[in-house]
């Protein structure tokens, strides 16, 4: 049996102020997951803030997910479903998690952002779409910023090495894959039942940290048990639906050129709330980086041979009709 699925209702009229209001809670939300990962990591081990974040995620996602119906994924779907929640929710916030022990958290926002880069590179790779010279050229800026991040060596009391660098660069390969593994999935299913039943699909992965979470969450102080529920909730749970009503009134393409604020957004609340800014150096590796994600995704409309890329927010986490972007 396939999923149900309803029609959907045209957007109701809104004030023009309205939709660019839910872009800017989204792009906050997004950029303010990075630096409360930072933040927790100091109360919370890697796998036991994933498992807390995943588990208010997965409950407050279940309220919008369940009001368009109970979804009845077929046998592949429940195969795509529960690769991305491994993948995605799983792999994907455990790596970044570890990763924002050695980085701060602008520095974390530029590496997750190269992730559409290697979307492109993926569809094209397994999708059918085209290989261009400009998917060339804008790998290469990509990659190049990487490797100048990875060189730009410690931030402002910041601790950068290279495996934080390798591990927030392999949460945006895998979830990279992911949104690739989606893109059909969203042809036939609403994005939130997906994006739901991945998210609890990773929740249950994560349960052998479930020992590790009740310590962490006995000892630590109750603004950061706080903190762990935002995660789940703004970032998730709010940030999905900010972010689908604007995209119901904004066009997609205008919409994911807004995720260019994440990282200097990111940056921002990382010194108001931790002190902390990325080395000098890193600025230039993000801003190549973004280059080269902006040159794959100029030019004319790439092929869409089953839906419209998915874009969740970059960490983590709700997926949408939009082409490929990435949050934390």
């Amino acid at each position: 049996m396939t999923s149900i699925r309803t029609p959907p209702a045209p957007p109701a009229s809104v004030a023009t102020w309205v939709p660019v209001a839910a872009v800017g809670t989204t792009l906050v939300l997004w950029a303010s997951a990075f630096v409360a990962i930072r933040h927790l990591g100091e109360d919370f081990s890697p796998g036991s803030l994933a498992l807390g974040r995943l588990l208010v995620a997965s409950v407050l996602l279940a309220v919008i997910a369940l009001r368009g119906g109970v979804p009845r994924p077929t046998g592949r779907q429940w195969v795509s479903i529960a690769t991305i929640g491994v993948l995605w929710f799983g792999v994907y916030m455990v790596a970044l998690n570890e990763g924002e022990r050695h980085v701060d958290a602008g520095t974390a926002a530029m590496l997750i952002q190269v992730s559409p880069v290697v979307v492109a590179l993926l569809a094209a790779t397994f999708l059918s779409e085209r290989f261009t010279p400009q998917l060339a050229v804008g790998l290469a800026l990509a990659f190049g910023g990487v490797a100048v991040i990875a060189l730009s060596g410690p931030g402002d009391g910041q601790s950068t090495d290279l495996l934080g660098v390798a591990l927030c660069l392999l949460s945006a390969v895998v979830y990279a894959v992911s949104l690739v593994v989606q893109k059909p999935l969203v042809a036939r299913m609403r994005a939130v039942q997906v994006t739901w039943l991945a998210c609890s699909i990773g929740a249950v992965v994560c349960l052998p940290f479930a020992g590790a979470l009740v310590s962490d969450l006995r000892a630590a102080p109750v603004s950061s048990i706080g903190w762990l529920v935002y995660l789940g909730a703004g970032p998730t749970a709010v940030a999905f639906a900010t972010f689908a009503f604007a995209l119901q009134r904004i066009d997609a393409s205008r919409l994911a050129v807004t995720t260019y604020l994440v990282p200097p957004i990111t940056v921002l609340l990382s010194l108001v709330l931790l002190g902390e800014v990325p080395a000098p150096l890193a600025y230039v590796g993000g801003a190549l980086a973004l280059v080269g994600v902006a040159v794959t995704r100029a030019g004319g409309r790439p092929p869409q041979p089953a839906a419209a890329p998915t874009a969740p927010p970059p960490d983590g986490h709700a997926a949408t009709r939009s082409p490929g972007s990435a949050a934390g």
